[in-house]
């Protein structure tokens, strides 16, 4: 039986047969596909910068300000799984949109409330501890790849949060983008292909010769049906060094990488 073929593999390139588009095989002559990438669209958190290590800062200061012992690692990740149940219920249609900003203050709340801790934390406390989520690290590779990457191709965040959070990540951690892109243009978020449309449209490039790079599968899962090109970048610390990160190859996946400065190896000529 023929693999699931998505939009892109039914795309030829460089006079590539669909059986080769299909497969990844290139016949003698032909230009390899990533030759043909003009622009490169990132997404953010986890990806291109660290929030684990922040969050655990932040928890800790909160932790001697106010004389608690609180798990900071667990509490960070009930704090995500909150969020990406509100996003989801975004995307269903189940909720009207806002910013990601606001569904992590929401967030903040439940969690709070759900380990006994509402008195503990004021409105305005609350405020400034979910400002971490602007405030996140560089991986140790990510300026130097983006770097060099940038020195070939157009570059741009394509994230899920806001446009005012994005841009305050990107110089908190010295990110050297040529544009920020988030999902708030789209009024949605990934996967829904409306977030993907933003890269074609703002950067001037049909789909095909975009690359998507991510560190969560779902996101490639869907820039790919929508006919982008795939790069995934593994992060296992993405969560911290106890949690369990799915970082095996696809084979639906275009490119692997351990970093950006192998993703540049791999894509910038030396």
């Amino acid at each position: 039986m023929l693999p699931d073929l998505t939009r892109r593999h039914f795309m030829t390139a460089g006079g590539l047969s669909i059986m080769a588009a299909m497969t990844g095989i290139q016949p003698a002559g032909a230009a390899p596909w990533r030759d043909e990438i003009r622009a490169i669209a990132f997404d953010v958190q986890g990806t291109c910068v660290d929030f684990y290590q922040p969050i655990l800062r932040a928890g800790q200061a909160v932790n001697t300000a106010k004389g608690l012992a609180l798990d900071w690692a667990k509490l960070s990740s009930e704090w995500r799984d909150l969020y990406r149940a509100a996003l989801d219920d975004v995307i269903a249609g189940k909720r009207p949109w806002i910013r990601v900003d606001r569904i992590y203050r929401e967030a903040l709340d439940v969690l709070l409330d759900r380990h006994g801790l509402s008195e503990a934390f004021s409105s305005d406390e609350r405020d400034e501890l979910n400002t971490v989520w602007s405030k996140l690290d560089a991986w140790p590779d990510s300026v130097e790849g983006l770097a060099r990457l940038r020195s070939r191709f157009v570059t741009s965040t394509l994230s899920n949060a806001g446009m005012a959070a994005v841009v305050a990540v990107v110089k908190h951690a010295k990110l050297p983008f040529d544009a920020v892109l988030t999902a708030e243009l789209a009024r949605s978020y990934k996967p829904s292909p409306a977030v993907y449309q933003l890269a074609v449209d703002y950067l001037g490039y049909p789909a095909d010769k975009i690359l998507m790079v991510a560190c969560h599968k779902y996101d490639l899962k869907a820039a790919g049906a929508f006919g982008m090109r795939t790069a995934f970048v593994a992060r296992p610390l993405e969560f911290g060094p106890a949690a369990k990160v799915d970082v095996a190859p696809e084979s639906w996946i275009d490119l692997h990488a351990d970093s950006f400065t192998q993703l540049a190896d791999m894509l910038v000529p030396a």
